[in-house]
């Protein structure tokens, strides 16, 4: 019989700055995720999308491990986890674990950024529960968000930690196959990887971390390259900037035969990102000055659709997907032939249909957040289409992933159509806007509440990409923020401030 390995796996990335929290039936519905999921149902929920599970154990099958699979859950990005949440999850997870009986070895499938109601390390708590379960002798390895805020108690609890190398996550299931073969390597040679973490100097905005662009590219490629030799893994982790404990922050890391082969590894990485730092910007544009700019590529022969990112209430880094900036510009520049998605507003949704396809309502859509500068809509819309909002995402971010948006509509008004939902999920999948019967190819102008991910799915139709900025709980640039509890050092940007201690309060 081949390796007893037991897998489990907690997503979440936690903006401490966004407006709501993760319950537990925010991991109960997944929120573009699949639901949370037990035992041996998640061979079959997880099989062949992308998450980092469905490739643990896709190298597991091959492996001819013999799988224990626990508890999976996955939340949308949000505010923190609530005590109860994480409690009871991590909860089923560990116990899950102690009753399997005996390992040799464990997979977990982690974010690397979540942040409790209780805990500032979601990750590096659930890592030591699970390492006082199996002891010292059980090998424990993790695939990991790019995003993740990787803390000295994650690397102490596990014994291997490996990080997805695109933003879009295309290669979520790949980093998941990655870990899942460091474990196996691991378990066959009875030994333990040296282990090597730098911090390092700056944060980005998110938009900017770009893999497909530059200096990421660079970057990733040269995380790549020296994984080779007497160096078994190597990560570059961007940390997420939204999330206000002393550790929060990038970190490079790599795994080797031995101490020196892995200092000098993480040490090339961390010296190639310094060195990186004044690549690291970006344009971005105001919400009026956006819509304008798309028109003006347009009225040149650019072609359609001109796809606009509203940042700043993107659901992948804790916004609610409900701010109504981007939809004002719209509608007050009179554009003839746009689309935004998502809003999500339950009430709206339900006012819809009961409305039914045909009607006109008057809504106050959006807006619930209380995000300074914003508020609802108020206006008299169309009820175009109507939907209960299950569709499948087959592009290369949700990988074909079974999306479960709720009550669903497609509203109208002028040129402006908008995809209403009740459930939260961050538009990165063209099938987002069709099954509300809106042709993504064919429309001028796309508004989507994204940053990076939509890129893997709309770049290819995309006459050019801007990156615009309305009110939002996600500010683009991390020096904004009203940080309290970093370490003192850290830039908040590229070339920008370092984070500095007055009494009770940080400055930048």
């Amino acid at each position: 019989m081949g390796s007893r390995v037991a897998i489990g796996g907690l997503l979440h990335e936690t903006n401490t700055f966004a407006p709501t929290k993760a319950d537990y039936a925010a991991f109960e519905q997944g929120g573009g995720y699949i639901p949370m999921t037990r035992g041996m149902r998640l061979f079959d929920v997880a099989k062949g999308i992308n998450l980092g599970v469905s490739g643990a154990m896709a190298h597991g099958r091959e492996a001819g491990w013999d799988m224990i699979p626990t508890l999976w859950a996955g939340a949308i990005p949000s505010a923190h986890v609530t005590r109860d949440a994480y409690e009871a999850i991590v909860s089923e997870i560990v116990e899950g674990i102690a009753a399997a009986g005996e390992l040799d070895g464990v997979y977990l499938d982690l974010h690397g950024a979540m942040v409790c109601e209780h805990l500032d390390d979601g990750e590096g708590e659930l890592l030591q529960r699970v390492r006082n379960v199996v002891g010292d002798a059980v090998p424990i390895a993790a695939s990991l968000d790019l995003h993740g805020n990787i803390t000295e108690k994650m690397m102490s609890a596990a014994d291997v930690l490996v990080g997805f190398r695109t933003y879009p996550h295309i290669d979520m299931a790949r980093t998941g196959e990655r870990a899942a073969q460091q474990l196996t390597k691991i378990m066959s040679e009875g030994r333990r990887p040296a282990k090597a973490m730098r911090r390092l100097p700056y944060l980005v905005p998110i938009p900017w971390q770009c893999t497909d662009l530059q200096p990421g590219a660079r970057l990733y490629g040269l995380v790549d390259e020296l994984e080779q030799g007497d160096v078994s893994s190597t990560s570059l982790f961007m940390g997420f900037p939204a999330a206000d404990f002393p550790e929060c922050g990038p970190t490079a890391l790599a795994f080797a035969d031995s101490q020196q082969a892995a200092d000098e590894a993480v040490d090339r990485i961390a010296e190639a990102y310094r060195q990186a730092e004044p690549e690291y910007a970006g344009t971005s544009y105001e919400a009026a000055d956006g819509v304008a700019k798309a028109r003006e590529l347009l009225a040149q022969g650019v072609p359609r659709p001109i796809v606009l990112a509203d940042t700043q209430d993107n659901p992948g880094a804790g916004g609610d997907s409900n701010t109504t900036g981007m939809l004002r510009a719209l509608v007050e520049a009179a554009v003839p032939d746009a689309a935004v998605g998502l809003i999500v507003d339950p009430e709206s949704a339900a006012q819809a249909h009961a409305a039914g396809e045909g009607r006109e309502i008057e809504l106050a859509l959006g807006g619930q957040s209380n995000v300074p500068g914003d508020s609802p809509y108020t206006a008299r819309f169309v009820v175009e289409k109507l939907s209960d909002g299950r569709f499948t995402a087959p592009g290369p971010f949700y990988g074909g992933a079974q999306m479960d948006l709720g009550p669903s509509a497609c509203l109208r008004i002028g040129g402006v159509r908008v995809v209403v939902s009740t459930h939260k999920a961050q538009m990165a999948d063209r099938e987002m806007f069709r099954f509300a019967g809106i042709a993504p190819e064919e429309t001028d102008i796309l508004v989507v509440k994204s940053s990076t991910h939509f890129r893997a799915d709309f770049a290819p139709i995309a006459g050019q990409i801007l990156v615009c900025v309305a009110p939002g709980p996600m500010a683009i640039d991390p020096a904004s923020l009203p940080w309290r509890r970093l370490t003192p050092g850290l830039r908040l940007s590229p070339m920008g401030p370092e984070y500095r201690m007055q009494g009770a309060e940080g400055v930048g």
